[in-house]
């Protein structure tokens, strides 16, 4: 791999680094507000007059270093391992 690619992979990462709380510091029982960006939701009035965060949930399990297991209700039809940043 060239210097310049890997120094390039070396900022980014750092950049990305500066903004990311690790999973470690997340407790079992802590709870964590779900980003609605790429949920689809049924009848929401327009975009910009919907709260972009949905209720606390309880963290069940801390999966890895970036991904949290989350106790959602069943009427959420997603995964419940969820990435965190």
């Amino acid at each position: 791999m060239g210097t310049a690619l890997k120094k390039a992979q070396e900022e980014i990462k750092r950049q990305v680094d500066k903004r990311r709380k690790e999973a470690e510091e997340w407790k079992k029982e802590d709870k964590v507000m779900l980003s609605i960006k790429d949920l689809a939701l049924k009848k929401r009035p327009a975009k910009k007059l919907v709260d972009q965060y949905v209720s606390p949930y309880i963290i069940n399990e801390v999966v890895s270093t970036n991904m949290v297991k989350l106790q959602l209700p069943s009427l959420m039809r997603i995964h419940l391992v969820v990435n965190i940043s």
